[in-house]
Formats: structure tokens, sequence, C-alpha cells
């Protein structure tokens, strides 16, 4: 398992894990990273990832991806 933070432009993963404070969790699960769903990373630009997930685009900085494992 990796970190989201470390996923490519481009690639496509499966979210394996979801961690950090239970608050953290529940506002990653509210966003759609949830265990077993596909995401794909859209761009990487400065530290901060754009993500498809469910057909939506989500923003995440560094700190949120690292807590998505893949």
């Amino acid at each position: 398992m990796l970190p989201l933070s470390c996923a490519q432009a481009g690639e496509e993963h499966t979210v394996k894990k979801v961690g950090g404070k239970p608050e953290v969790k529940q506002h990653l699960k509210d966003l759609g990273f949830v265990e077993g769903t596909n995401i794909r990373v859209v761009s990487v630009l400065a530290g901060s990832q754009i993500i498809e997930v469910k057909n939506v685009r989500i923003a995440l900085n560094r700190d949120l991806a690292a807590k998505i494992m893949i």
C-alpha cells in the first residue's frame, strides 16, 4: 500500500484504507473516499492533487492525500 500523495497524474487506483483522526476519516468518507472505491488522479500541481471519485473531481492537499492508502 502507498499513500495517494505518491500517485502520479493519469493513474487509476482503488482505495485500500482511509486513516487519520475520526473527524478526518469521516470527512474523507463523506467526499467519497471509501475502501474499495476506484479513483483516478487527474492532475498533480505543487503538492495538491485533483482526484476523480464517483465522477466528481475533488482537490486534496498533500496532507489529506497522505491519509488515503491505495
